[in-house]
This record gives C-alpha cells, structure tokens and sequence, in this order.
C-alpha cells in the first residue's frame, strides 16, 4: 500500500485483520495526518500532534503488517516490484493511495509567495506567517507597509478557503484584539478570491450565500469571478471581468486547487494508465487499472466517473469508502467470490466557517449556523483515528470555545525577507 492517508490507512486496517495476508505500508512520513483540520493547525487552534497519529501506533499488534517510511518513486509491472529511496518491495497486489499536491496552474513560481495546505510542514509556515505578519505590524511605523501586513488573502473559494478565511477573521477580530498596542488588529483585511460565481460552488447555492453572510459577519470581503493573474513577492495583481488591480499583500495563502502525486505519471508511464487533466488516474468501476487488475488506485489520485455521474471528490470520506472496498474486494476475491462496482455513499458535505457558523449539505437537509456547527464539530471528532487525538481535540475545542483563546499562537522561525522590508528593522 502506497501512502498512508485515509484510503491506505483504512484499507491496510481491514487487510490486517486477516491472517492470510501480508500487508506492507509505505509512506514518505512515519504519521497519518487528518488533513480536514490542517488550517486550525496554521491558525493556531490545534498542535500538530493534535491531529497526526504514528502509523506504525495505529496499526500496533497487526502481526502480519510492516510499515516502511520512504518515498515510492517508481514501479515494475513486469517484475511486481516498486522502487523506493534505497530499496525496492515486491507485490502480489499494489494498492496505490498516494494522494495530491497543490496546482498552481502552471504558475509554479507563485508557490513560494503563496504556499498551500496539505502538509503540517505547509500548516506551520502559515502559522508563521499569519502570526508574524501581526507581531510586525506592532513594529512597523509606516502606514502603506502596515496596512499590507495586515493584508490577508485567501486565495480559492472551496471549503479549505472559506475556513482559513474565517478561522483569520476571527483571530482579527475576537482572539487578538486586545493584545497589540500600536494598531488595532480589527484593522486587518482579511479577503477571499474565488474565480467562480460563488464560493463553495460545489454546494447548494443557498448555502453559499449563507458561508458567504457569516464570512461577511468576520469581516472578511469576499471576491467572486475574481481572478489571480500574478503574485510577486507581495504584490498580487487580480483580475475581475475586464478590470485588474494590484494590491500589496504580505500574507497570501493558496487554497485554489490540487495535482495528482508523481506517482501517478509513473502508473502513466509504466502500465499506460490515463490520466484527466489534473493527473489523476482514471479506474476501472472496481478501482482497479485497465489490463491491470492487480493495481488499485484510491482516494484523492483516483479518477473515478461511472454511472454518469460526475467524478468523486477528493474528500476524506471517498477515500475511507474506497479503502475499506478494495480490502473486502480482495477478500472476496480469495474465496472465489465476486463483487458489485464500487459506490459511493455520500453523507454530505460541511465547512466551517467559525465559531457556531458552519454550513451542512446532507442528503435534502441544508443546515445552517449553529445546527451546521455542531454536526460539523461531531463528524470531524469520529472520524478522528485515536482515541485519544479525539479527547484532545475535543478539550482543545472547549476551551477555545468558551474563552476565544488559540493557544498554539508559536512563531518558531522569524521570515527573512520580510523582515527585509520593515521601515524601522534597525
């Protein structure tokens, strides 16, 4: 099994119950990380290890299991082997659950002015930023340059977007208000850049208006059909309908969209798999590859359109389904047995935007506020690994609810080149 995250994690937990097969896992860290709550890690709610649990502890006492951390890089159909830094692993079946990285749209330079979310590396520099970006302002004696550290922009208007927006607007105006004395830090303008007519577009519409009133409510001024045409340093230059503007931005987060991993360009070189447009491995109705039965491909990398329906999103709970199918579909295999295509049980879909404002799209029910908060607040808990990353997360989220503090509010390394352009640096 390639990768760790939810498809890989829930696929290996299945596989290991069953004596009858030898299960190895393999990822570049030595962690599962629950990547839904990332930006409360990059705005200082949560510790990292409030949300990663040590592969190897969750799948403790599972004899027939090893965990290797390294990078897969490439594979050998022929041979049925795959290549890892240092070392090769040979398969009688390959599960392939390696996840996807930003897309920048051909714009790769912007990465460094702009970084994403996907890692608690990526969580952590935005930590950095955000929290910097505050602390320099208390220093900075020029007007324009303060108010361009106080300048926060979001870019993408999906579920990660609109809760990095509002997780912002809230440390501007409830958790930080009184701690600075040169500026007010509800002076902060926080923004949303969302290219299509709405934020959430994948929602019901009447529940993007709702994310977009209470992201509204936080301060936050939400750009639709507004677009991201260049990102130097800290200038940002947007672009809506005809008419472009530059804005000097010292904090701009990127949450606008994914690639598929390089291992699958390595699937596309090696067994001929195709891939859409954004390098995802299109499937078989069985997850399995074309003339490839032996090869899966779950969870965000997987392509999977069937029944005429759009493809799946990349989403945590597509990924768990699809684990958990592939492992009783190779047990059922082993008894000779067959197995419908796979289908996906949608439970709905939720983003938070702060504290009891959340929207939820379950089935015919749409809820909204404080309804929408707390089912969102119950969902992420269970589908939490260990117990107790739930107990932890659960206090943390006590208490930051009853007293609006965010504890983890740590700087550990101070960014150069925007120290670089403080007036009074010396």
């Amino acid at each position: 099994i390639v990768g760790g995250g939810f498809g890989g994690l829930y696929a290996a937990q299945r596989l290991s119950r069953d004596r009858h097969y030898q299960v190895t896992v393999i990822d570049k860290r030595n962690y599962h990380l629950f990547q839904p709550l990332l930006y409360q890690v990059a705005t200082g709610t949560l510790s990292p290890g409030d949300i990663a649990t040590p592969i190897r502890a969750v799948l403790r006492g599972r004899r027939n299991v090893q965990v290797l951390q390294a990078t897969v890089r490439d594979l050998d159909p022929e041979a049925r082997k795959v290549f890892y830094d240092g070392g090769e692993a040979g398969y009688d079946i390959l599960i392939v659950a390696s996840g996807v990285k930003h897309h920048y749209f051909g714009n790769e330079q912007w990465r460094e002015h702009a970084p994403g979310l996907k890692t608690v590396e990526h969580a952590l520099e935005m930590r950095q930023r955000i929290f910097s970006a505050f602390e320099e302002a208390e220093l900075e004696t020029d007007t324009a340059r303060r108010d361009a550290l106080l300048n926060f922009i979001v870019v993408g208007g999906g579920p990660t977007g609109v809760e990095l927006a509002g997780a912002i607007g809230e440390l501007a105006h409830h958790t930080l208000h009184r701690d600075f004395r040169s500026f007010d830090p509800r002076q902060a303008r926080v923004q949303l850049i969302e290219g299509a007519a709405h934020i959430l577009p994948t929602y019901p519409e009447d529940l993007s208006r709702a994310a977009r009133h209470a992201l509204e409510k936080l301060g936050v001024d939400v750009h639709t059909q507004t677009l991201v045409t260049a990102i130097d340093g800290e200038q940002i230059t947007l672009r809506s309908g005809e008419q472009e503007q530059q804005q000097r931005a010292a904090t701009v987060l990127w949450a606008a969209g994914v690639r598929a991993s390089r291992f699958g360009q390595a699937l596309a070189r090696r067994v001929d798999a195709q891939l859409d447009n954004g390098g995802k491995v299109i499937v078989n109705e069985d997850l399995s590859l074309p003339a490839h039965p032996e090869i899966f491909v779950i969870g965000d990398l997987a392509h999977y359109e069937h029944g005429g329906k759009p493809p799946l999103p990349g989403v945590a709970p597509v990924a768990i389904q699809q684990g958990r199918y592939v492992a009783r579909l190779l047990q059922r295999r082993r008894r000779n047995k067959t197995m419908r295509p796979f289908k996906y049980f949608d439970k709905g879909s939720m983003a938070v935007i702060g504290r009891n404002a959340a929207v939820a799209d379950i089935g015919p029910l749409h809820l909204k506020g404080f309804p929408a908060w707390i089912t969102w607040v119950f969902v992420h808990v269970m589908y939490l690994i260990e117990f107790d990353n739930k107990l932890l997360v659960m206090t943390q989220w006590a208490w930051n609810y009853f007293t609006r503090k965010r504890g983890v509010r740590l700087i550990t390394s101070v960014p150069v080149a925007r120290t670089a352009g403080r007036s009074n640096r010396d």
